[in-house]
């Protein structure tokens, strides 16, 4: 007989259409379909079902609180564009300002795959709670850091809750909403994470002055623990992680559960490969260690683990990879977006770092309203989006080219809102887009891992922005500047100028005359020199999410019932592998 496990009573009778409701028999084996085994048939009947369900008031309180952490974390990233300057002045760390942002976004990079790990062997209630903390521990470090060493530490404590927060998020969006309000979901998501980016920039500008930027990590630190205990008792405890039957094991048994010898190459490869890409020169070194440990995670995930971080099914998977490499490259550029537009205004337009900020809102505004409206009124079916993707991907490059050609002096800055605009209106749109093809090429007891693979590399994104965008950026302005100044006058006295300048472009607004000249037209020239790139990268990443598959072959062997539970779950337990996943890899292996 099946038992209805029921809300608290603040919540009775207030079931909201995210969630489908999870009943159990007598003797605790789930009566419904497993949570990673919904096929896409029941989808199809409809929609409107999801793999677990709250009560609407719980419901709301998850959404806030999840929203309230996203917007923390983006904010997080995207104040150090406008607080740069002062913080590099007062800890004296011109030359290693990069590594403000490397430090957070290498951290959340290399530790987002474990993240998702350990939300299916504990609970996701149990570990975004535990994110939120190490997000708010870091904002206490960062704000108190007497010198760019301990700076940094906080910054990596950040980057590891942020990397909690963001892969979790993903995964209440797969587990809470059907089908066809996932798209939308999704987009509300990404919305959080982009107001965060700009109201972030702007609120940190403004305060600057008035509480400093020690204030600006102090005062996370509380927010994100209230957002922490909210979604901690917004989630009810019967909420599944994946895994039938590990609510019922002890600590200590999924513990042993965890791929040690995995979490540790595959993050130590990550971070030594992000190491050396955000240094201001490119170490070699450290990127070739990094992948001979990438080599022998790799050789651990197929012949060692028991239970992979990453399972075979998605390191298998062409679509799944390649789909995860194109969001990489063409998060990067946008990241060049994020970064540099402010650069652009505070060097080159002499704004206020407050009013630098602004430039980010109608960027941001489009990323929110591409995202939603690719949600609400297109994506509301499992399958393929394979053209739409594409399509998305080649109007980010168009704007960016333009982007190239309009950075500088002379622009008005309606044109340059517009441009930015079109610019986030198409990466919303395109990060929807490639997560539900990603989702229609992957089999659904994958679902967790491949989401929080492709939140990985977007976090790699913000990494591989910073660094190898920022390299190029440094590069072509420490060229740019040391011509000028031979040009007028000689390099004789003023390196410590174009170091200063390197690392602080609020300096240029102070500097007068030919000093002032030289520098502007450094910034112009990285900055058009950047973009150029980025317009390559995002045409590559077309490609690359181009050779993910077209929709045919993945639809015709795609899709698998479950017939014979029995049957499946022998499967799962020999051999960590079930008859859909199997059936999902040899439709791939015949032309996906």
């Amino acid at each position: 007989m099946a038992v209805r496990v029921d809300p608290p009573a603040w919540t009775t009778g207030e079931d909201t259409p995210l969630l489908r409701e999870q009943t159990r028999s007598e003797d605790g084996d789930d009566e419904t379909s497993s949570t990673l085994r919904q096929t896409d048939e029941e989808e199809l009947i409809d929609p409107n079902k999801a793999n677990q369900q709250v009560g609407r008031g719980r419901g709301l309180l998850i959404i806030l609180s999840v929203w309230g952490l996203i917007f923390l974390q983006a904010s997080n990233m995207s104040g150090i564009t406008t607080t740069q300057s002062k913080i590099a002045e007062d800890l004296d760390a011109f030359a290693s300002a990069s590594w403000f942002t490397s430090a957070y976004l290498i951290s959340m990079s290399s530790t987002a795959p474990l993240a998702a790990r350990l939300a299916q062997i504990f609970s996701p209630r149990n570990c975004i709670f535990i994110a939120s903390l190490f997000f708010s521990l870091g904002g206490i470090v960062t704000s108190q850091a007497p010198d760019l060493k301990v700076f940094l530490l906080g910054r990596a404590i950040s980057g590891i809750g942020g990397a909690g927060i963001m892969t979790i998020s993903f995964i209440l969006v797969l587990e809470l909403a059907g089908t066809k309000r996932r798209g939308l979901f999704i987009g509300l998501v990404n919305t959080g994470f982009t107001t965060g980016v700009s109201l972030g920039a702007i609120v940190a500008g403004a305060l600057l002055d008035v509480k400093g930027w020690r204030f600006l990590f102090w005062i996370q630190s509380p927010i994100a623990v209230l957002a922490g205990i909210g979604i901690f008792f917004s989630i009810p405890k019967s909420f599944t992680s994946g895994h039938k039957g590990d609510e019922q094991q002890s600590i200590s048994a999924k513990l042993a559960k965890i791929d040690y010898l995995g979490a540790i190459t595959l993050t130590s490869s990550l971070c030594l490969f992000l190491f050396g890409l955000s240094s201001a020169k490119i170490l070699w070194l450290p990127i070739g260690i990094s992948l001979l440990i990438l080599g022998a995670f790799i050789f651990t995930e197929l012949n060692i683990a028991a239970e992979p971080i990453i399972p075979i099914t998605v390191l298998k998977s062409r679509g799944a990879l390649l789909s995860c490499f194109a969001q990489l490259g063409i998060m990067a550029a946008r990241w060049m977006v994020l970064f540099y537009t402010p650069t652009y205004a505070i060097a080159v337009l002499s704004w206020s770092p407050a009013s630098a900020g602004s430039i980010l809102i109608p960027t941001n505004l489009g990323f929110a309203i591409g995202g939603v409206l690719a949600g609400w009124l297109h994506i509301k079916r499992a399958g393929s989006f394979w053209l739409a993707s594409i399509i998305s991907y080649l109007f980010f490059a168009l704007t960016l080219l333009l982007l190239s050609q309009i950075s500088t002096q002379s622009t008005p800055p309606p044109l340059y809102f517009l441009t930015v605009f079109i610019n986030g209106l198409s990466t919303g749109a395109a990060l929807n887009y490639t997560l539900a093809h990603l989702l229609h090429l992957t089999p659904p007891s994958t679902h967790f891992i491949s989401t929080s693979l492709l939140s990985t590399f977007r976090g790699f994104a913000g990494s591989f922005g910073s660094a190898i965008g920022g390299g190029l950026f440094v590069r072509v302005l420490k060229g740019s500047l040391e011509r000028g100044f031979e040009e007028h006058g000689g390099l004789e006295g003023r390196m410590d100028l174009v170091t200063r300048l390197l690392g602080g472009p609020a300096l240029v607004k102070s500097l007068k005359g030919v000093e002032r000249e030289v520098a502007v037209r450094g910034y112009v020239t990285a900055l058009r020199t950047l973009f150029i790139a980025g317009v390559g990268l995002a045409l590559v990443m077309a490609t690359v999410q181009g050779l993910t598959g077209w929709k045919k072959g993945a639809e015709e062997t795609g899709k698998v019932a479950v017939e014979d539970e029995d049957e499946d779950e022998r499967n799962v337990a020999g051999s960590g592998r079930g008859v859909e996943d199997e059936e999902w890899e040899e439709g791939m292996e015949q032309g996906v």
